[in-house]
């Protein structure tokens, strides 16, 4: 198996699009790119060639790049099969379970609905990546647009289990927010606030937040604590089911 290279190219205004690149093939895939100047840019200027456009959900600032990258490149796009129907251009259409081969490196397939109702996550073990669209975020979580808490809370769950030191490319730079919120819920975890003052230093020097790691996630993100009785109890809920938590944080994140 082959450790990808793997570079993040801002887009739009917060969005992050990525280059993974497989050395031993050199066959390259653009994840998420919400417009296709900006991918082909980055990836020329690296001298790579994208092979593959991948898609973790049908929101047109993940997929507004597909056709035209697939008319510079002739690339392969890949997608979630319940949304096969809303993902331009489409060639392969994968669910959970599924493994997704690109040169020497494969993925898993995670079917992770909430945020939508057809949302994979591509991770690729062998270079501890995961790709997770708008699911989960550097301290936070995507909006259920067209799922419920409990699928949402479901498709965590899936992620929070992935090794500690598996790095976490999520789809929008939303860090510095998410701490201030998460604060709010979580106001006596000291590692959080220390994270949140890491990320003020980033932020203020315009740097990424992105990559985190699930160890750090699995600590200091409140949606993915929802069956910690401590959160629990600071929102409110002591003893309540972790759906009704998560939708307590969720609702109070919509509002924040």
């Amino acid at each position: 198996m082959s450790a990808l290279k793997i570079d993040l190219v801002p887009l739009l205004k917060d969005n992050y699009g990525y280059l993974a690149h497989d050395p031993e093939t050199a066959m390259t895939a653009a994840v998420d790119p919400s417009v296709a100047e900006p991918m082909l840019a980055a990836a020329e200027a690296r001298g790579w060639r994208i092979s593959h456009v991948l898609n973790t959900h049908h929101h047109a600032d993940h997929t507004g790049g597909n056709l035209e990258i697939k008319r510079a490149t002739g690339c392969t796009i890949v997608g979630p099969r319940p949304d096969e129907a809303r993902i331009p251009g489409i060639d392969v259409a994968l669910d959970e379970g599924d493994s997704f081969r690109m040169g020497a490196a494969e993925a898993q397939i995670f079917f992770i609905p909430g945020h939508t109702r057809g949302h994979i996550a591509f991770w690729f073990p062998d270079s501890r990546a995961l790709f997770c669209g708008d699911t989960l975020f550097a301290l936070g979580c995507g909006r259920l647009f067209e799922g419920t808490p409990s699928q949402m809370w479901s498709s965590l769950g899936k992620l929070r289990d992935l090794p500690g030191d598996t790095r976490v490319y999520c789809g929008h730079e939303y860090t510095q927010a998410n701490a201030r919120f998460a604060r709010t819920v979580d106001p006596e975890n000291d590692t959080l606030a220390d994270r949140a003052v890491r990320i003020d230093a980033l932020r203020a020097e315009s740097r990424p937040t992105i990559p985190s790691t699930m160890a750090e996630e699995r600590v200091t993100n409140p949606f993915l604590r929802a069956d910690d009785p401590a959160l629990a109890a600071a929102v409110g809920l002591a003893g309540a089911d972790p759906v009704s938590v998560f939708a307590e944080v969720r609702r109070r994140k919509d509002e924040f």
